[in-house]
Protein backbone atom coordinates (compact mmCIF):
# COMPACT_ATOMS: atom_id res chain seq x y z
CA UNK A 1 0.00 0.00 0.00
CA UNK A 2 1.11 3.56 -0.15
CA UNK A 3 1.93 5.28 2.40
CA UNK A 4 -1.05 7.77 1.64
CA UNK A 5 -3.44 5.21 0.52
CA UNK A 6 -6.21 6.68 2.58
CA UNK A 7 -5.97 9.80 2.28
CA UNK A 8 -8.85 10.53 0.01
CA UNK A 9 -10.16 14.91 1.39
CA UNK A 10 -7.54 16.40 -0.84
CA UNK A 11 -9.19 19.01 -2.96
CA UNK A 12 -7.68 17.63 -6.40
CA UNK A 13 -7.06 13.87 -5.56
CA UNK A 14 -5.25 11.43 -7.98
CA UNK A 15 -7.80 10.89 -10.69
CA UNK A 16 -6.86 7.14 -11.20
CA UNK A 17 -7.49 4.53 -8.26
CA UNK A 18 -5.28 1.32 -9.40
CA UNK A 19 -6.04 -1.70 -7.22
CA UNK A 20 -3.08 -4.20 -8.24
CA UNK A 21 -0.94 -6.66 -5.73
CA UNK A 22 2.05 -7.26 -7.82
CA UNK A 23 4.39 -4.51 -7.19
CA UNK A 24 5.65 -4.56 -10.72
CA UNK A 25 2.75 -4.00 -12.39
CA UNK A 26 2.13 -1.27 -10.57
CA UNK A 27 5.60 0.75 -11.24
CA UNK A 28 4.63 -0.14 -14.51
CA UNK A 29 1.26 1.28 -14.51
CA UNK A 30 2.81 4.36 -12.53
CA UNK A 31 5.36 4.58 -15.26
CA UNK A 32 3.28 4.50 -18.06
CA UNK A 33 1.27 7.00 -17.32
CA UNK A 34 4.18 9.34 -15.90
CA UNK A 35 5.58 9.19 -19.77
CA UNK A 36 2.18 10.49 -21.29
CA UNK A 37 2.48 13.66 -18.67
CA UNK A 38 0.09 12.35 -15.42
CA UNK A 39 2.80 12.78 -13.03
CA UNK A 40 0.95 11.62 -9.75
CA UNK A 41 -2.21 10.32 -11.32
CA UNK A 42 -2.73 6.99 -9.37
CA UNK A 43 -3.58 6.50 -6.17
CA UNK A 44 -2.27 3.03 -5.55
CA UNK A 45 -3.63 0.12 -3.22
CA UNK A 46 -2.83 -3.55 -3.24
CA UNK A 47 -5.89 -5.40 -2.57
CA UNK A 48 -9.58 -5.77 -2.45
CA UNK A 49 -10.11 -4.56 0.95
CA UNK A 50 -7.78 -1.69 1.21
CA UNK A 51 -9.83 -0.16 -2.36
CA UNK A 52 -12.95 -0.39 -0.81
CA UNK A 53 -11.38 1.50 2.70
CA UNK A 54 -10.44 3.92 0.40
CA UNK A 55 -13.13 4.57 -1.46
CA UNK A 56 -15.64 4.90 1.72
CA UNK A 57 -13.28 7.55 2.64
CA UNK A 58 -13.71 9.09 -0.44
CA UNK A 59 -17.26 8.62 -0.48
CA UNK A 60 -16.49 10.60 3.37
CA UNK A 61 -14.69 13.28 1.87
CA UNK A 62 -16.42 13.52 -1.75
CA UNK A 63 -13.28 13.45 -3.36
CA UNK A 64 -14.26 10.00 -5.47
CA UNK A 65 -11.76 8.83 -7.99
CA UNK A 66 -12.97 9.56 -11.62
CA UNK A 67 -11.72 5.77 -12.90
CA UNK A 68 -10.45 2.75 -10.76
CA UNK A 69 -8.29 0.58 -12.45
CA UNK A 70 -8.67 -3.17 -11.16
CA UNK A 71 -6.97 -6.45 -11.25
CA UNK A 72 -9.06 -9.16 -10.76
CA UNK A 73 -6.92 -11.93 -8.85
CA UNK A 74 -6.16 -9.81 -5.50
CA UNK A 75 -5.14 -11.17 -2.20
CA UNK A 76 -7.99 -10.77 1.07
CA UNK A 77 -10.73 -9.91 -1.98
CA UNK A 78 -10.44 -10.78 -5.42
CA UNK A 79 -11.42 -7.88 -8.42
CA UNK A 80 -15.03 -10.03 -8.60
CA UNK A 81 -15.62 -8.85 -4.84
CA UNK A 82 -14.72 -5.72 -5.11
CA UNK A 83 -16.63 -5.00 -9.00
CA UNK A 84 -19.87 -6.43 -7.47
CA UNK A 85 -19.77 -4.11 -4.50
CA UNK A 86 -18.26 -1.60 -6.14
CA UNK A 87 -21.46 -1.35 -8.74
CA UNK A 88 -23.94 -3.21 -5.61
CA UNK A 89 -23.69 0.51 -3.48
CA UNK A 90 -25.46 3.36 -5.26
CA UNK A 91 -23.07 5.67 -3.93
CA UNK A 92 -20.25 4.15 -6.07
CA UNK A 93 -22.04 2.22 -8.96
CA UNK A 94 -21.46 5.47 -11.31
CA UNK A 95 -17.51 4.63 -10.97
CA UNK A 96 -16.31 3.37 -14.08
CA UNK A 97 -14.29 0.61 -13.37
CA UNK A 98 -11.80 -0.77 -16.23
CA UNK A 99 -10.51 -4.69 -15.46
CA UNK A 100 -7.25 -4.73 -16.40
CA UNK A 101 -6.16 -8.89 -15.72
CA UNK A 102 -3.50 -11.39 -16.98
CA UNK A 103 -6.44 -13.33 -17.92
CA UNK A 104 -8.37 -13.37 -21.06
CA UNK A 105 -10.45 -15.99 -20.53
CA UNK A 106 -13.66 -15.28 -21.85
CA UNK A 107 -15.29 -16.73 -18.45
CA UNK A 108 -13.44 -13.92 -16.68
CA UNK A 109 -14.52 -11.15 -19.20
CA UNK A 110 -18.16 -12.67 -19.52
CA UNK A 111 -18.66 -12.00 -15.64
CA UNK A 112 -16.70 -9.22 -15.48
CA UNK A 113 -18.74 -7.44 -17.88
CA UNK A 114 -21.88 -9.35 -16.04
CA UNK A 115 -20.68 -7.44 -12.71
CA UNK A 116 -21.11 -3.86 -14.64
CA UNK A 117 -17.32 -3.34 -15.22
CA UNK A 118 -17.04 -0.70 -17.76
CA UNK A 119 -14.52 -2.14 -19.54
CA UNK A 120 -11.68 -4.89 -19.37
CA UNK A 121 -8.59 -5.08 -20.91
CA UNK A 122 -5.30 -7.38 -20.90
CA UNK A 123 -3.06 -6.29 -18.93
CA UNK A 124 -0.30 -4.41 -20.78
CA UNK A 125 3.47 -6.73 -20.42
CA UNK A 126 5.31 -3.88 -21.15
CA UNK A 127 6.14 -0.52 -20.80
CA UNK A 128 5.17 0.86 -24.79
CA UNK A 129 1.94 -1.39 -24.62
CA UNK A 130 1.28 -0.13 -21.38
CA UNK A 131 1.62 3.71 -22.80
CA UNK A 132 -0.62 2.98 -25.58
CA UNK A 133 -3.30 1.62 -22.97
CA UNK A 134 -2.31 4.69 -20.62
CA UNK A 135 -3.37 6.83 -23.51
CA UNK A 136 -6.19 5.53 -24.41
CA UNK A 137 -7.46 5.58 -21.02
CA UNK A 138 -6.53 8.97 -20.28
CA UNK A 139 -8.47 10.44 -23.88
CA UNK A 140 -11.44 8.69 -23.14
CA UNK A 141 -12.13 8.18 -19.92
CA UNK A 142 -10.63 11.38 -18.19
CA UNK A 143 -10.73 13.62 -21.34
CA UNK A 144 -13.97 12.62 -23.50
CA UNK A 145 -15.83 10.99 -21.10
CA UNK A 146 -18.44 12.72 -18.25
CA UNK A 147 -18.23 11.41 -15.76
CA UNK A 148 -20.14 11.11 -12.61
Amino acid sequence: MDENAYACGSADPPPILLVEDNPADARLAREAFREIGLEGAIRHVVDGVEALAYLRQCHASRAWPKLILLDLNLPRKDGREVLAEIKADPRMRGLPVIVMSTSVAEQDIQQCYALHANGFVAKPVDLAHFERVAEAINLFWLQVAELP
